[in-house]
């Protein structure tokens, strides 16, 4: 039910939406070189690598060195893609890995290699499911951004305090799994993007 629910919502959402994915891809080629969609290989379901859809907020090769990302003033974000990051439409085009089962509407955030190697054995749970575009933890650490760039190491305080947490609560998510719930996050997702 949930991976009908997944193709039927995914689909519907490309196509209302492809207007504005129009729009964006022109105002990201008009804005810094590069391509329009970032791809970036994270861990889904099963411990199986994919490569993520998103549009491109960074200048091109912004990857090659550190992966974490300290707020809109990172000097590696583009002007378009500070207001993309903002309103999280960079994170549209995962309807595509939703569409074709990559991903779930709802689900723990996909994490990249580096990162997933640190798992305890019991953290490594949150990979029985699909990965989510949105997720409870993204909802409570929708500040995310703001604690890393307060900082003096972003990277460790990462590591050790909101990765661990966010886990936490993405293991909860697992052992509680639902569409019913998945529905009450997506609308709790809307809430957070429009307050914001």
């Amino acid at each position: 039910m949930k991976r009908l629910f997944d193709i039927l919502a995914s689909g519907l959402g490309l196509l209302c939406l492809s207007p504005l994915f129009a729009i964006l891809a022109i105002w990201i080629k008009a804005d810094s070189r590069g391509p329009v969609f970032y791809r970036q290989v994270r861990v889904g379901r099963g411990n199986r690598d994919f490569r993520i859809f998103k549009f491109r907020s960074m200048r091109p090769d912004s990857d090659k060195g550190r992966l974490i990302t300290v707020g809109g003033h990172d000097p590696r974000v583009t002007r378009s893609g500070y207001y993309i990051r903002k309103y999280k439409l960079d994170e549209l085009p995962q309807l595509i890995n939703v569409f074709i089962g990559d991903m779930s509407l709802v689900g723990p955030r996909p994490e990249v290699r580096r990162y997933v190697d640190m798992y305890s054995p019991e953290q490594m749970r949150v990979l029985d499911v699909r990965p989510g575009i949105t997720s409870l933890a993204s909802i409570r650490y929708r500040n995310e951004n703001e604690i890393l760039a307060a900082s003096d190491d972003p990277d460790r305080t990462y590591i050790e305090k909101v990765m661990p947490d966010k886990l936490a609560i993405d293991l909860e998510y697992v052992a509680d799994a639902s569409l019913i719930n998945d529905i009450r996050l997506i609308f709790s997702t809307f809430r957070e993007i429009i307050t914001k």
